[in-house]
């Protein structure tokens, strides 16, 4: 029999995940995105503008920002701008949730303008940049219905959808949506990004303590690829 996880939840199963649109009421798109009792505020800004290396090229840009607010953990986190600079998580972070983004999305037809999401993690319990990249395909998705209903744009510019799952080796077993006590505590880690047509556009794993096998990366990849399909659900009816 499987040993039980922390959460006491079943290996393959997730978290609660909701995702509610509309929450901000001057963004061209928002969402909050909930995986359990980690919260993330996504919103899609529209600038009508692109960055110095695009102009006159006819193609648009989608980039993203990420940030924790200071009691977003346990302890009180200094913020960044007092500190004069971003670290090296939140770099990375919030380039990973570009990529994601850019990876379903036709540029050329959005015309030379730039979106903007913003990631802001009010309460963090493990997977903020999954849960980001989850919520901000829904911001960036009514961001683009608000350009649609101006004429601003005629064709189609989401390819596909684009959600994010940790997976993680937990006491010897591969389990679904790690929150921060299994995180903490696995042998192996990762971070899988995948299209709602089941193509992938990132892996980010790490073995923290014994190498993982390739048949344990295989149990890791099918967990990730029927959690995102399932995250991929709720944003289709979220968007409904």
């Amino acid at each position: 029999m499987p040993s039980l996880r922390p959460s006491k939840r079943a290996p393959d199963e997730m978290r609660p995940v909701t995702l509610e649109r509309a929450v901000a009421r001057h963004a061209e798109g928002s969402c909050l995105v909930k995986f359990g009792d980690t919260h993330v505020l996504c919103t899609a800004s529209l600038e009508d503008r692109v960055p110095a290396w695009l102009r006159g090229g006819g193609r648009g840009w989608v980039t993203a920002e990420y940030g924790m607010l200071p009691r977003a953990t346990h302890e009180r986190t200094r913020r960044e701008a007092a500190a004069g600079k971003q670290s090296g998580r939140t770099q990375e972070i919030q380039r990973l949730i570009g990529r994601s983004l850019r990876a379903v999305v036709n540029l050329e037809a959005l015309g030379e303008r730039q979106i903007t999401v913003d990631c802001d993690v009010l309460q963090a319990d493990g997977g903020t940049r999954t849960a980001s990249i989850t919520g901000a395909w829904v911001a960036l998705h009514d961001c683009l219905d608000w350009m649609k209903a101006r004429g601003m744009i005629s064709r189609p510019v989401l390819t596909d959808h684009i959600a994010a799952i940790s997976v993680g080796i937990h006491g010897g077993q591969p389990v679904l949506d790690l929150d921060y006590q299994e995180d903490s505590s696995a042998g192996t880690d990762a971070n899988f990004v995948i299209t709602g047509s089941g193509g992938l556009v990132e892996i980010q794993g790490t073995a923290e303590g014994t190498p993982f096998s390739r048949d344990e990366f295989n149990a890791m990849l099918d967990l990730a690829l029927a959690g995102t399909a399932g995250l991929v659900e709720l944003q289709k009816l979220a968007i409904l």
